[in-house]
């Protein structure tokens, strides 16, 4: 299984990008996945053909390949200097996370599943299914948290807290980050984890983000979806014509790099555009994604 190679793969090899003493090939479209890992370690791929060949892939639930890319995509994103450490850390967690897509809700965008045992998953792999490939759903979930977890002490630093709670350190990089996108994607880690582990404070604190008008502009829909997904109340006027006024085309696609987006994106909508709709404008109906069909 992908979490037994995973976890076989020699510190100095994953250091060193050695890829050929990963098995690519025996796993679907496991080459082309290597091929991604190596133009990206290169610098010599825009995000589409390198860091997005993850994502494309966990989209087309085709996770158990894309697994094999994780410890290399960490050491990309710990690179300070690499000209797409964004775009290799916003995929690192694509194949740990990726279950559901197409899934905007308030109550389903933060849900985040809790460890996964490789024993949980013998018989009927713990509701994961299986993917398009055949291949456990759950045991390529369990594999990349393993390969993150392993590796958690390269990604503390671009926390600047490693001995801090996550949220806290979450919020501490928010304070001292200038890139508009990676801001918003903090907010998002930040409502996920008190998703996970609920805190009042930090509901407020998303709150004020939304409300804060000297945001970054993708910060404060971020913060709303991350507020709205943490609540029961009614989203107040104030909330949607902001955030109705902020989700432009343009803002929307530029944040399809952040993993939440990619997972809650669909055929003919993007992320934060199916978000806005789900949670603020239910009465729309769904983009329609046969081109021959009649207008409704």
């Amino acid at each position: 299984m992908n979490g037994a190679v995973v976890s076989g793969i020699r510190p100095a090899a994953k250091d060193g990008f050695l890829l050929d003493e990963v098995p690519w090939e025996h796993f679907p479209r496991g080459d082309h996945v290597r091929e991604a890992v190596h133009l990206l370690h290169t610098g010599n791929s825009p995000a589409r053909t390198g860091a997005g060949v993850v994502g494309g892939m966990c989209a087309d639930d085709m996770r158990a390949a894309a697994v094999l890319a994780v410890p290399f995509l960490i050491r990309i994103a710990a690179d300070t200097r690499h000209p797409y450490r964004t775009e290799a850390l916003a995929q690192v967690s694509s194949p740990a996370r990726a279950r559901h897509f197409g899934v905007a809700s308030r109550g389903e965008l933060l849900l985040h599943r809790g460890h996964i045992r490789y024993d949980d998953l013998a018989d009927d792999y713990d509701d994961y299914g299986v993917e398009v490939t055949g291949y456990p759903a759950g045991w390529s979930a369990a594999a990349a948290r393993a390969a993150i977890s392993a590796d958690t002490a390269l990604l503390q630093p671009l926390l600047d807290g490693p001995d801090r709670m996550t949220r806290a350190a979450f919020r501490t990089r928010l304070a001292a980050e200038q890139d508009p996108i990676v801001r918003a994607g903090l907010v998002l880690a930040v409502a996920e984890a008190t998703r996970a582990h609920p805190h009042p404070p930090t509901t407020a604190w998303l709150r004020e983000r939304w409300r804060d008008r000297t945001q970054a502009p993708e910060v404060r829909p971020a913060a709303a979806i991350g507020w709205l997904c943490l609540t029961r109340e009614p989203a107040p006027d104030d909330l949607r014509a902001a955030v109705d006024h902020l989700t432009t085309e343009e803002r929307a696609r530029a944040m399809e790099t952040l993993p939440w987006m990619v997972s809650a994106g669909a055929t003919g909508e993007t992320g934060l555009q199916r978000c806005v709709r789900t949670m603020l404008h239910a009465e729309r109906p769904e983009p329609n994604e046969d081109p021959w069909a009649q207008p409704r």
